[in-house]
Order: C-alpha cells, then sequence, then structure tokens
C-alpha cells in the first residue's frame, strides 16, 4: 500500500513538472507569437496605405488619360480639317496668296506637332496605368496573404491561450473533440476575414472613390463649372446609394435583422425567395405544425443550417430543384433539404455524419448539428438527389439540466 502511494506521489509530481514545462513551452510560444502577430500587422497597415496611395494615383492617371484621348481625337478631326484646308489653298492660286498657302501649312504642321505629342502622352499614361494596375494587384495580394498568416496565428493564439491549468484534461480529450474546436475558430476567423474583405472591397473602396471625386467636383467649383458639378453630383449620389446597398447586404449576411423581428420562418420565406432569384433554381418552402418563436441563438443556429445546405446545393449538386420542409413537434424541430442534383455515394459511416468523408459542407453543418444537440441524417445515390433531414429538440437546454 506504501508502495502504491508513493507511486501516485511521484507519478502526480511527474505530471505536475510536464505540466510546467508544457506551460512554459506554450507562454513562449504565445509570446513570439504576439510580436509576430504586431509586425504582420504593421506591414498590413503599410501595404493598405501603399495600396490607398496607388489606387488613388491610378484613378487620377485614369482621368488623365481619358482627358488626353479625348484630346487626341479632337486634334485628329483638326489635323483632317487643316489638311483639307492646305489642300483646297494650295490648288486655288487665284483666291488664295502666298501667305494664306504658309499660313494653312504652319497651322496644320503645328496641329500635327501637337497631335504626336498627345499621342506619346496617351502612350506614356496607358503604360503607367498598366504599371500601377499591376502594382495595385500585387499589394493587394501581399495584403490578402499577410491577412491569412494573421489569420492563422490568431487561430494558434486563440487554441493556445485557453486555461494552461486545463492541459491534462486536452491530453486526455478525443482527438476529433479538439479538431471541431480548431475548426470552429477557423470558422470564426474565415467569416471575420470575410467581412474585412467584403467592406475593403465594397464601401471602402466607394468612400475612397467618392474622395476623389468630390475633390474633382470642388475642381469643378472653383472654375464655376457648374453643369459639371451637377452631373457630378447625380453621380455622387447612385454611388453612395450603391455603397448603402452593400453596407446592408454586410449586415444581413452578419445576421438578419428580419430574424429577431419577425421569427425564424418569415426569415428562412425570404432567404428562399432570394435564393430562387439569384440562382435560378426552383424552390419551395413549407411548414407543418405550429409555428413557436424558439430561443434567438438556435433560431440562428437553424437558419445557418438552411443557408448551409442551399450553398451545398447551390455549388455542388447541379440541381434544378430544391425544397425545404420544417416540422413543429412538441419536442423538437424537423428540418428536411431535399434536392434533384448529381448526388453522391453516401458510405455507411455517412449516413448519419459521424464521419462524412471530404464533404466539408456537411462537416461545417455537423458541427452545428452537435452544438444544438441535434442529429443530421443523409440520403443520396449518383443522380437521384440528396435529402438531409436535421432533428433539433427544442427543449435541450431543460433535458441537460
Amino acid at each position: 500500500m506504501k508502495t502504491a502511494s508513493l507511486h501516485r506521489k511521484e507519478t502526480r509530481a511527474d505530471m505536475d513538472t510536464r505540466i510546467q514545462d508544457i506551460n512554459k513551452v506554450i507562454s513562449n510560444a504565445i509570446s513570439v507569437m504576439e510580436d509576430s502577430k504586431v509586425q504582420i500587422f504593421e506591414i498590413c497597415e503599410s501595404a493598405r496605405k501603399e495600396l490607398q496611395a496607388l489606387e488613388q494615383e491610378l484613378n487620377e492617371v485614369l482621368r488623365e488619360a481619358a482627358e488626353v484621348i479625348e484630346k487626341v481625337d479632337q486634334l485628329e478631326h483638326k489635323y483632317r480639317l487643316a489638311r483639307i484646308r492646305l489642300t483646297e489653298v494650295s490648288r486655288d492660286f487665284v483666291t488664295f496668296n502666298e501667305q494664306d498657302i504658309k499660313s494653312a501649312y504652319e497651322k496644320a504642321t503645328q496641329i500635327q506637332v501637337d497631335k504626336l505629342m498627345y499621342s506619346e502622352k496617351e502612350q506614356y499614361l496607358k503604360a503607367r496605368r498598366d504599371d500601377l494596375q499591376k502594382r495595385v494587384k500585387n499589394v493587394d495580394l501581399s495584403i490578402e496573404r499577410a491577412q491569412t498568416i494573421h489569420s492563422q496565428i490568431n487561430v494558434v493564439l486563440e487554441y493556445l491561450s485557453g486555461d494552461l491549468n486545463q492541459v491534462t484534461r486536452i491530453l486526455e480529450s478525443a482527438k476529433n473533440r479538439q479538431l471541431i474546436g480548431l475548426k470552429i475558430i477557423l470558422a470564426q476567423e474565415e467569416e471575420r476575414k470575410r467581412i474585412a474583405r467584403e467592406i475593403h472591397d465594397g464601401p471602402a473602396q466607394g468612400l475612397a472613390n467618392l474622395v476623389l471625386r468630390m475633390e474633382i467636383a470642388e475642381r469643378m467649383i472653383v472654375k464655376q463649372e457648374f453643369e459639371m458639378v451637377q452631373h457630378e453630383l447625380i453621380d455622387l449620389k447612385a454611388q453612395v446609394r450603391t455603397g448603402l446597398e452593400e453596407i446592408r447586404k454586410i449586415i444581413f449576411n452578419l445576421r438578419p435583422m428580419a430574424l429577431d423581428d419577425l421569427g425564424l420562418v418569415p426569415t428562412l420565406r425570404k432567404y428562399v425567395q432570394d435564393f430562387e432569384e439569384k440562382t435560378r433554381i426552383r424552390t419551395t418552402f413549407e411548414t407543418i405544425g405550429r409555428e413557436v418563436r424558439l430561443p434567438s441563438a438556435m433560431e440562428a443556429g437553424i437558419y445557418r443550417l438552411v443557408q448551409e445546405a442551399f450553398t451545398n446545393v447551390m455549388k455542388h449538386a447541379n440541381a434544378t430543384f430544391v425544397s425545404l420542409e420544417m416540422t413543429y413537434q412538441a419536442q423538437l424541430v424537423k428540418i428536411c433539404v431535399v434536392d434533384n442534383g448529381v448526388g453522391f455515394q453516401v458510405e455507411p459511416s455517412e449516413a448519419k455524419t459521424e464521419q462524412p468523408g471530404s464533404h466539408f459542407g456537411l462537416i461545417g453543418m455537423k458541427e452545428r448539428v452537435e452544438l444544438l444537440e441535434g442529429r443530421m441524417e443523409i440520403e443520396s445515390a449518383k443522380d437521384q438527389g440528396t435529402k438531409i433531414t436535421i432533428h433539433i429538440p427544442v427543449n435541450a437546454k431543460e433535458r441537460k439540466e
């Protein structure tokens, strides 16, 4: 008995030592990653400033190039008229004297010189435009890569910065549980990256262009070109409306406001209608049973499940029809999504989505279902469409307690 007790004490001491060593390694890794994260952020900010300057210069070059091209066209027209005039003067020695001929020749020559000068300027501006567009693309790609690395570091930091006193529990937990945790964090980071990208490519670009256009309008006001200012303001108003619409779309994708105001069914009905209009895939939506409001988090989870299912249909199924059916029962909500697409061969282990193979969209759905303490079943066969049935218990918290 004493030997066994001594052995347990030694084992516990060894485990405490290992935990301390692991904590030290993790702390050092976190410190290095935090420093790297700051450096990557500074690189990103510097690249964004460079990108903004390049885009502003590109817009200026595009504007100047448009003006030069228009000037070249005007000079081309004037040069043709001058050549015609020179021919007429040269032929009619009775009406026109030597001075007239000389004047017509000098005018045609001057227009030709101006045309050549502006043509060279046009070629320079086009080359400058191509170079700036290439640089903008490269800087944008560098920013995207830096953001990807930043997101990956965030994932690792978030995973490492948990409760280090629970290392033994982490070591003893199942490998798939760790992977699910990592996938959830990765999904969060990807969503943040997507939102940042949408804001950068949409409203941020629009606002930058608005600033530039307003500067142009300001110059027009100084030159008292009020009619052109009026047209510019009309374009600016249209651009502002477009920017507002993009912002509303981003907000809706984050969380549909109708979900809180109207409930799950009206929000899904609107989503299904929009899906049909966007993809030209015929859709139907039916509800069975008496609709009841569910907890906010549960309604959001079900909405994302349906959204993911429909996205999978759009990307992979090559379907012409998809249906959504929701059944409200006393203890659960049943969601059924059926499409007439190409389908796929479901392995026995995939039928209840214990190991959904390489179908990453189904993996994400499975994890959402598990978070809601539900279950998901898949029925599919090659060229026979796919049916996904999800059961979500509406009293999961009560049963857990």
